[in-house]
């Protein structure tokens, strides 16, 4: 039996908090506005956060919420949105916004500005604290989803969430746990964690996504199954280790599954590439930008 909703945010101990605008600075980039934010989470913590546009003013539209990745880049954070990283072909914050999407991107714990507790020590206190790392990441995501349904240019009804590495996790994981989000399109980082832990490849991935209990309820296949029928696309490389290819058809068996018993086969796509590590391609860019712009516009 597929694991509900309601038991995997318990799993996940999602911590629920609000984001405020504290800070707004709009910067004319000619082709595209970016703007940047300061937020103030519920427990009073400010982060940082990138917000990219098209130039002219519209009506409302669709949207994008993008999560940053790990890679061991604690210096990164949500600047990846507008700079880029070493694993994407180039910063997709102008791209999006040459699609006409408007995008968010926040600041994780550990990374950027919040690089000043360890990812470790961060995962540490919140275990022993009764909650996860990775529950607070997914809430604080949430919040995020709100406040850019609130915007006046933006179409609630048409936001997808995308991102590679860890954002991609955080976007199937925060589609499976909130319907608000139309679409998911995601990269190098999806696999049975179950066949993971059976090869040992389960060492590579971040402390963030220790959560205690999970394989013995659920799977990651099931997991991303929860966002049947609502559009998804996976992406990944065959020679990536955090997505071997026992492991990827693995978990998609299971997604696929609750796809057909959702009766919306059509509704999910899977690019697996041959001789890719774990980085963005140009197949994987243009599938994304197709996905979304067949999806949300």
């Amino acid at each position: 039996m597929t694991i509900s909703v309601e038991r995997l945010r318990a799993l996940l101990r999602v911590t629920d908090t609000s984001l405020d605008l504290v800070a707004s600075v709009a910067e004319d980039r000619g082709d595209h506005v970016v703007e940047h934010l300061r937020f103030r989470l519920a427990r009073g913590t400010e982060i940082r956060g990138f917000l990219t546009r098209p130039s002219a003013s519209r009506a409302p539209g669709p949207a994008i919420l993008y999560a940053h990745a790990h890679g061991g880049r604690y210096d990164i954070g949500a600047s990846e949105l507008i700079e880029g990283r070493p694993a994407l072909l180039d910063a997709p914050g102008p791209v999006l916004a040459s699609e006409g999407y408007i995008t968010l991107c926040i600041e994780m714990p550990t990374f950027g500005e919040r690089a000043e507790v360890s990812e470790s020590a961060a995962t540490k206190a919140a275990l022993w604290q009764g909650r996860t790392l990775f529950g607070q990441m997914l809430g604080e995501q949430s919040a995020a989803l709100t406040w850019l349904a609130a915007r006046s240019d933006v179409d609630a009804g048409r936001i997808g969430m995308t991102g590679i590495s860890m954002g991609a996790t955080l976007s199937y994981f925060l589609a499976a746990i909130d319907a608000r989000l139309a679409a998911v399109a995601h990269l190098c980082c999806y696999a049975d964690f179950a066949t993971l832990v059976e090869t040992g490849a389960h060492d590579l991935h971040g402390h963030y996504l220790t959560i205690p209990g999970l394989l013995s309820e659920t799977s990651i296949g099931e997991i991303a199954g929860l966002i049947a029928p609502r559009p998804q696309l996976i992406c990944l490389g065959l020679e990536d280790p955090l997505t071997p290819k026992l492991a990827a058809e693995r978990a998609f068996a299971q997604t696929n599954a609750a796809y057909r018993t959702a009766g919306a086969p059509g509704a999910i796509a899977l690019l697996a590439e041959a001789g890719v590590g774990h980085r963005e391609t140009p197949s994987m860019r243009r599938a994304v930008l197709d996905f979304l712009r067949y999806r949300l516009k």
